[in-house]
C-alpha cells in the first residue's frame, strides 16, 4: 500500500460533491430514436461540419426548459429555503480534460440559450473544448480555487454557490454530461442543478415501427431532478419533450 496527498487537481469536484450533498434526486431515463440525429450528424461531417449528441441535447433541453420556469430554478437553504427561478437558460456541460497533467472532470457553462441555434451552441463547445485548461479563460476559477489552502477554496466555493443569484453562471440552469464516447448505455447523475441530462451511447437496437420490428439507432438518455423544486409529473413530462425535440431534430 501506498498513500499520497489528495490531488489538488480534483478538489474542485470534491466541494462540489459536498455542496450537492442537500439533493433530493430521483432518477428518470428513457430511449430516443437518433435516427435524425444520426443522419443530422452526418450531414454537417459531409460539409465538414460537426454537430456532437450533447450539442443536439442541449439545444433540446434548452427550448424544452424555456416552456418550463418552474424546473429552470434553483433553491437554497432547509429550515426556510429560498426558491430562484430563472429568465435565461444556461447549460452546464462537463468536459473529460486533462488538468496538469492529471485527468479530471471540468464543466463550463453556456448562457443565454433561450435564443441559441444548434450551431450557436457547437461553436460555443468547440470553442471550451479547443481550449487548454491549464491556460484557458473557461478553467480560470478552478484554477483559481487551487492557488488557495483547501479550507479557504472550499469555504470560498460553498459561499458562491449560495447564491440564488450566481447559480446561472456558476453551475447553469440545467446540466448535461455524456459517457457516450463509451460503451455505457446510460447512468444518472446530479449536476447541481434541478434537472441534470445524462446522454448514454447510440447503438443500433431492435425497434417497432408501424407494428414492424426493425433496426434503429437509440440513445437512452436519463434525467434527474431534485425533488425538493419539482414534482415527478413535471420532470416526466420534461424528459417526454426532449425526447421528442429530438426524435424531431432538422435532419
Amino acid at each position: 500500500m501506498s498513500e499520497h496527498e489528495f490531488p489538488s487537481q480534483r478538489q474542485h469536484t470534491l466541494f462540489f460533491l459536498d455542496q450537492i450533498r442537500d439533493f433530493s434526486p430521483v432518477f428518470l431515463d428513457t430511449e430516443v430514436d437518433a435516427t435524425a440525429i444520426v443522419a443530422g450528424r452526418a450531414k454537417a461531417a459531409a460539409t465538414g461540419g460537426r454537430r456532437s449528441v450533447v450539442s443536439y441535447v442541449v439545444h433540446a433541453a434548452a427550448g424544452v426548459l424555456r416552456r418550463h420556469p418552474e424546473a429552470n430554478a434553483a433553491i437554497d437553504g432547509r429550515i426556510e429555503p429560498r426558491l430562484a427561478t430563472f429568465d435565461t437558460v444556461s447549460a452546464k456541460v462537463t468536459l473529460d480534460r486533462i488538468l496538469d497533467g492529471r485527468r479530471v472532470v471540468l464543466a463550463t457553462v453556456l448562457p443565454d440559450l433561450q435564443s441559441a441555434s444548434l450551431a450557436d451552441i457547437q461553436a460555443r463547445l468547440d470553442q471550451v473544448a479547443a481550449g487548454d485548461p491549464d491556460t484557458a479563460e473557461d478553467f480560470a476559477a478552478i484554477r483559481a480555487l487551487r492557488e488557495l489552502p483547501p479550507a479557504q477554496a472550499h469555504e470560498r466555493f460553498r459561499a458562491a454557490a449560495a447564491r440564488l443569484e450566481l447559480r446561472p453562471a456558476i453551475v447553469g440552469t440545467f446540466s448535461v454530461t455524456s459517457l457516450g464516447h463509451s460503451v455505457v448505455d446510460s447512468f444518472h447523475s446530479v449536476g447541481g442543478t434541478t434537472i441534470t441530462l445524462g446522454v448514454g451511447r447510440i447503438v443500433d437496437r431492435p425497434v417497432v415501427r408501424s407494428g414492424q420490428v426493425t433496426v434503429a439507432p437509440v440513445l437512452r438518455l436519463s434525467l434527474t431532478f431534485d425533488h425538493r423544486v419539482i414534482d415527478g409529473a413535471e420532470a416526466a413530462d420534461i424528459l417526454t419533450e426532449i425526447t421528442a425535440a429530438l426524435e424531431a431534430v432538422e435532419q
